[in-house]
């Protein structure tokens, strides 16, 4: 029979122990489910808590868009023997007299080598005076010049070609085999031509995005959407500049999950199912499967949608909810899309807290004993 201290002893460690569990809080990953319910704007917290239904799902079934706009669409293609501003030609002038305009005395033809074409697009030729090349192509040059030459000297002949290594070019940089300065050229007039023609892409197809900046535009497109939709294959114009990288949405996961991290889209659209299975999945030791939250701040418009309401105005925190338990449960995650800058959050399960408190009393009443045992 235990001794009347030894029983006082563990009275006095019982009490102990319930003062230090409810003191202190159990470590733990994050909020449990009743306490982000609180959060709730019926509980007069700051955030919509909303179940995933069909209808939800849905409303918020939103992925960027991305495509061309009309002043790239529109933009017929450019031959590649286009003279542009800035090209060097080489002119070659044959004239039918002993003594020409020209030519020196005993000399059949002219060369004018290195005729620079202004920024306006105008070249000087002797005789010949200021003449427009920009957008002429050599041969339309060629006649133009005969033409303003025939007058001064008889049936002149005039050869026009372009110096090698000018013309109209493209920059091509990021994600692809071989950087560099390209001419557009008759086989890579378009924009997949002149992709190829560096090399291809060098990171994955699904992320991979093409950005183009001509000008003062931008616009950018999906890498597989160029190839799924012929009319985003546009015409290239000289300076254009090529991108390619990678997409950067990324989305939060914390909690009871294979990982607690910052995680990079690996596809064009990702649902909730997907993303959990990106990340290693649920704890199998720690999840609680009916509670998987993502928060999120949703735009007026989707807010509205979501809640059947006309009363809102700005952007609007929500919490949407999955019970992976339900029936359709399993469905509702494969539809609900995952956007950028969500976060992903599993609670525990609540047997997991049970088991920590069961730790925290087992291992503060070990010492207990012992100084009980040694009391005696």
């Amino acid at each position: 029979m235990y001794s009347s201290s030894s029983r006082w002893a563990r009275i006095v460690a019982l009490c102990l122990v319930a003062s230090v569990v409810g003191a202190c809080g159990l470590p733990r990953s994050g909020p449990g489910k009743k306490e982000i319910f609180s959060g709730s704007v019926m509980e007069d917290g700051d955030a919509f808590v909303v179940s995933v239904n069909d209808r939800v799902t849905r409303a918020t079934s939103v992925t960027p868009v991305l495509g061309f706009t009309s002043e790239f669409l529109n933009a017929g293609q450019v031959g590649s023997d286009t003279i542009r501003p800035g090209d060097t030609l080489r002119l070659t002038i044959w004239e039918n007299v002993d003594d020409g305009l020209l030519s020196d005395q005993g000399e059949a033809a002219t060369a004018l080598e290195e005729v620079q074409v202004d920024g306006s697009g105008f070249i000087f030729v002797p005789y010949a005076g200021r003449i427009k090349a920009a957008g002429n192509t050599p041969e339309r040059l060629r006649q133009i010049i005969t033409d303003k030459l025939d007058a001064q000297t008889p049936d002149p002949q005039v050869l026009v070609s372009r110096v090698a290594g000018d013309g109209a070019t493209v920059s091509v940089v990021g994600g692809v085999a071989a950087q560099g300065v390209y001419p557009i050229e008759r086989p890579t007039r378009s924009l997949s031509a002149m992709v190829a023609q560096a090399g291809g892409i060098t990171i994955p197809a699904e992320i991979a995005q093409i950005n183009v900046v001509r000008g003062g535009h931008k616009s950018k497109v999906w890498f597989e959407d160029l190839y799924a939709d012929p009319r985003l294959d546009i015409a290239l114009r000289g300076g254009d500049r090529i991108l390619v990288e990678e997409d950067t949405r990324a989305f939060s996961v914390l909690g009871a999950t294979g990982t607690q991290n910052r995680v990079r889209f690996e596809t064009q659209t990702l649902s909730a199912i997907e993303a959990i299975a990106q990340v290693g999945g649920l704890s199998s030791a720690l999840a609680d499967p009916t509670g998987v939250f993502i928060f999120r701040n949703e735009p007026e418009a989707i807010a509205r949608a979501v809640l059947g309401r006309n009363d809102l105005t700005g952007d609007q925190r929500f919490v949407y909810v999955l019970d992976l338990t339900e029936p359709t449960g399993m469905f509702e995650a494969r539809d609900f899309a995952i956007r950028d800058d969500d976060t992903l959050y599993v609670t525990e399960a609540p047997f997991v807290q049970w088991q920590k408190t069961l730790s925290a009393i087992t291992g503060t009443l070990n010492p207990l004993a012992n100084y009980s045992t040694l009391a005696n």
